[in-house]
């Protein structure tokens, strides 16, 4: 009863700045613990949502990493991105987040942009990319407003962002999936991943707007940001079907695809639907190219 209460004294005299922009308070907690850490090996150690929720000394950065090459060579073969030269091409990843797949990007890519929304992050990937990838390759850009990429028009022959947009605001989302088209050269490809609605989402999504609301209690916020289970929840800010994020760009996109998983029925108007059993079934992929 006495947390209930300071959480609901905190809350109202804090509604104000509240409304702005609550949703990306667990980011920026994310990102200043993992800023206070000694080295990319302690943030996996004393995180648990960067590995699975688990903590310990007997995980470490490289075996996160080589969780995200997994992903990374799976997809840039399922959604046809191994182009004869893609030794030469820039990749632009909205998400990159401590450098999980930036790391096998930037063994594939000749350049990579890493983006994200706290410096804290863009300092551990080029630590971590430093390590397992190819930090020579590697540049960073702060996305500081949450829905604008610091980059100029025709940049990246391959945008790509991965478990990024659903923890956005849904506006955000939104406009982040039009820079990526607008970063991107004529003939390059977006590749972005969403989450589609569920049933789940009745309870999922509430408690997502309340843990992001504890996430500004300076007493809470650094402990939450220690457990995958708060991240995860303070995380869940919006549910976008295809047509919600198509719709708009049509007139700018060419060989549009869904993909999802073989359980999925998400589908979008216009684009082809495919499946790939290693697709998260809540999640769906858009990739398209840019005319």
């Amino acid at each position: 009863m006495w947390l209930f209460c300071v959480i609901e004294h905190w809350l109202w005299q804090n509604r104000g700045c509240m409304r702005r922009r609550p949703h990306l308070v667990p980011w920026k907690a994310a990102g200043q613990l993992s800023e206070r850490q000694a080295s990319g090996d302690d943030v996996v150690r004393t995180t648990g949502w960067v590995f699975n929720n688990e903590t310990g000394d007997a995980l470490d950065l490289e075996q996160f990493v080589a969780t995200g090459d997994a992903e990374v060579s799976a997809y840039l073969t399922v959604f046809g991105l191994r182009s004869p030269d893609i030794d030469q091409q820039t990749m632009v990843e909205i998400g990159c987040g401590i450098g999980r797949m930036t790391c096998g990007f930037s063994r594939e890519f000749a350049h990579v942009i890493g983006c994200d929304l706290d410096a804290g992050f863009l300092e551990r990937c080029h630590e971590t990319v430093s390590r397992f990838g190819k930090v020579d390759r590697l540049k960073t850009s702060r996305v500081a407003d949450g829905h604008t990429l610091d980059l100029r028009p025709n940049t990246s022959d391959v945008t790509f962002s991965y478990i990024t947009l659903q923890h956005c605001d849904p506006d955000d989302a939104l406009e982040l999936t039009a820079e990526a088209v607008r970063v991107t050269k004529p003939g390059g490809k977006i590749v972005l991943n969403y989450r589609s609605r569920g049933g789940i989402d009745l309870f999922l999504l509430p408690l997502g707007a309340l843990t992001r609301a504890v996430f500004r209690i300076p007493t809470f916020g650094p402990w939450l940001a220690q457990h995958r289970w708060a991240a995860r929840l303070g995380w869940q800010a919006n549910r976008l079907q295809p047509d919600d994020v198509i719709g708009p760009l049509t007139p700018l996109l060419a060989d549009i695809e869904i993909w999802r998983n073989p359980k999925g029925k998400v589908k979008g108007q216009g684009a082809e639907v495919k499946t790939f059993d290693g697709i998260n079934r809540h999640h769906y992929w858009l990739v398209a190219r840019v005319r």
